[in-house]
């Protein structure tokens, strides 16, 4: 089951609790005291940059005489259009500039080059992801609505395509960010619900007007009789976005440790608990500048969840902070190179496409679904006599991995020595094992 209690999982006191709180609290004073000149110039530079390079892709689609010159051509604007998406549109609308009060960059007019309407994605993501950050029933970022991620979520037949779902995702993913928010369920609700999501259903379907014609007809149109190549670019470039997105995105929310919630858990959270919620609910993957650049500084899904508002280009500080604050509470920092997030994430898409009972993990203790229950006993803020250093959460749960490996290696040296048993006569079974003694 996912967890019921972030105090008891963590295995920090409320003292330590407190004490993390103030620490989080200090850094996010200390960011904002210090922005200034450096961090505009940052938005500015990458803003101006980003559309330059839109603009020197769609050149190069329309005047190049060889499909290597078109091919390259998308790829550049598959780059421009994942920049507009992650490190500016994505942050922008999170308001991370608006302490800049400049209108081009200010989250309450900013509209990127995507299906889906930012006031509504600002809705469902800024305001219901960021504030329920994996909590069952409250988050619906928690698969999308579509997949099975947790043990938690109850198993339907129609899981067993899940990894279907997922390419399919993947190659549409802002046509699935267009629709996320809207419930046709409601249409037959309350007036209040029917007008509602019609006038979504109108904004969402005047957007995504805007833009096929933009990529599909404008665009071609403008490169006369190379119109076809150009809407063929203007298709690779969206997938290529759309990938890069889905990518970063489920690499920061579904590898094995990002824990889930039950509602309970957050009835009275103290906002300590919440900073909890984000650490233990978030994993990173590991980046250099340029990495971190194109995927929006979300390789640091942990800081960006803890200040969402806070500008990117400060996460890497941010991020040394935050990992100095892990090894000082035992907490766990979950981080690894891309390629072995996203294998973790494939690995629980495919095996919880299958009900529980095919899975050999139990609901409290499995690498994508735990709680406070997958520890027999739990004693918080332990520090060891011998060295002097915590013994918490992160501690905990290596301790119960080597368990674990131990346990399954015992059950395989059985397995292994049972198939090494010599068969009894005329039986073809393996003959009984003598008693001891």
């Amino acid at each position: 089951m996912a967890i019921t209690d972030i105090a008891v999982y963590s295995h920090l006191s409320d003292a330590d609790i407190a004490e993390l709180t103030a620490e989080l609290d200090q850094i996010r004073a200390e960011v904002e005291e210090s922005l200034g000149p450096a961090d505009a110039a940052y938005v500015r530079t990458t803003v101006r940059g980003q559309r330059l390079l839109d603009v020197a892709a769609r050149a190069v689609i329309m005047g190049a005489d060889s499909r290597p010159g078109v091919a390259l051509g998308a790829v550049m604007l598959a780059v421009a259009k994942s920049i507009e998406n992650m490190e500016i549109g994505h942050n922008v609308s999170h308001g991370q500039w608006d302490w800049m009060n400049e209108p081009e960059i200010h989250s309450t007019g900013w509209e990127w080059d995507m299906a889906c309407p930012s006031p509504q994605w600002k809705h469902y993501h800024n305001y219901l992801h960021h504030t329920y950050t994996n909590v069952l029933g409250m988050d619906e970022d928690i698969g999308f609505g579509v997949m099975r991620v947790s043990r938690d979520q109850q198993w339907h037949p129609i899981h067993l395509i899940q990894p279907l779902q997922n390419a399919f995702l993947a190659l549409t993913f802002q046509w699935g960010m267009a629709i996320h928010d809207i419930k046709l369920g409601k249409l037959r609700g309350t007036p209040e619900e029917r007008a509602y999501t019609r006038a979504q259903l109108r904004e969402t379907g005047g957007k995504a007007a805007r833009q096929l014609f933009k990529d599909y007809v404008f665009y071609p149109a403008i490169s006369g009789r190379r119109w076809r190549r150009t809407a063929k670019a203007n298709l690779a470039a969206n997938l290529g976005r759309n990938l890069w997105a889905y990518l970063v995105i489920f690499c920061g929310h579904f590898p094995d440790g990002a824990e889930k919630f039950e509602i309970a858990d957050i009835e009275s959270e103290t906002r300590g608990e919440w900073y909890l919620r984000q650490m233990l609910g978030t994993a990173n993957f590991d980046a250099g500048p340029v990495l971190a650049f194109m995927s929006g500084n979300l390789c640091y899904q942990i800081e960006h969840h803890l200040f969402p508002d806070l500008p990117s280009n400060r996460y890497a500080e941010i991020g040394d902070r935050v990992r100095t604050l892990c090894d000082k509470y035992d907490l766990p920092y979950n981080t690894d190179s891309l390629p072995v997030q996203y294998l973790r994430v494939l690995r629980t898409i495919f095996k919880l496409a299958l009900p529980n009972s095919m899975l050999r993990a139990d609901t409290d203790d499995a690498p994508e679904t735990g709680s406070e229950r997958r520890f027999t006993s739990i004693e918080r803020g332990v520090v060891d006599p011998h060295t002097g250093r915590r013994r918490g959460l992160r501690t905990a749960l290596r301790d119960l991995r080597g368990r674990r490996r131990g346990r399954y290696g015992a059950r395989a040296e059985v397995r292994a020595a049972l198939r090494d048993l010599p068969e009894a006569p005329g039986t073809g079974a393996a003959a009984p094992v003598p008693a001891a003694g």
